[in-house]
């Protein structure tokens, strides 16, 4: 029988791509438990059986992709077969940008919650927000490739677009803290939106 623990990360160090052992501590390794912590919740809002299942499966796909290459050093990237595919962050705006019709301009931070679904997403948004932090702190000890840090930027928008399509498809009003002010924006009316 072929067993699951291998006895070798009892003293605090864990094998990266390439064979080299850091600890478990390590930045590296803190972006990829990172990442690997939103695919999870990405896993959790798919058994959730929702409309957005598609568009989820493939971020999980890519995100594994992405786990792969944070787990290698930038001088031995070239050699690991896992490539992400072309136009990932246009595709993530494509996306984003279709479902910001069904949602309306966004002109206000929320307060998450809502639907089941929206809080999730909103939690996801989170930790995604959390692992863009990680990738960051691991860039400046070694390049990240530019593509992951959009991608992963750009995923949290695409997670907060789908928790306000979520509450504008089951009616559910957005619970508003205050208008973005750096986007300055005034309402369709033409009048500037006062804070809830």
């Amino acid at each position: 029988m072929q067993r699951i623990y291998t006895k070798t990360g009892d003293h605090g160090t864990t094998g990266i791509h390439g064979g080299t052992r850091v600890p478990k501590d390590d930045p590296r390794i803190e972006a990829g438990g990172t990442l690997d912590e939103l695919n999870c919740h990405l896993g959790v809002i798919r058994s959730m059986q929702t409309m957005y299942d598609d568009i989820l499966h493939t971020v999980q796909k890519n995100l594994m992709t992405v786990m792969s290459l944070v787990a290698t050093p930038s001088e031995q990237r070239e050699k690991n077969p896992n490539q992400l595919p072309e136009n990932l962050v246009a595709d993530c705006e494509a996306t984003m940008d279709a479902l910001t019709e069904n949602a309306g301009p966004s002109l206000h931070f929320l307060l998450p919650g809502g639907t089941p679904l929206a809080a999730q997403l909103q939690l996801a948004r989170a930790v995604c927000r959390r692992a863009e932090r990680r990738l960051w702190t691991l860039h400046r000890i070694d390049p990240v490739p530019e593509e992951i840090l959009q991608y992963v930027n750009r995923l949290s928008d695409l997670l907060f677009v789908m928790a306000r399509c979520e509450l504008a498809r089951q009616d559910w009003p957005e619970e508003r803290w205050k208008a973005f002010a750096y986007k300055n924006q005034p309402d369709p009316t033409g009048k500037v939106e006062k804070d809830a």
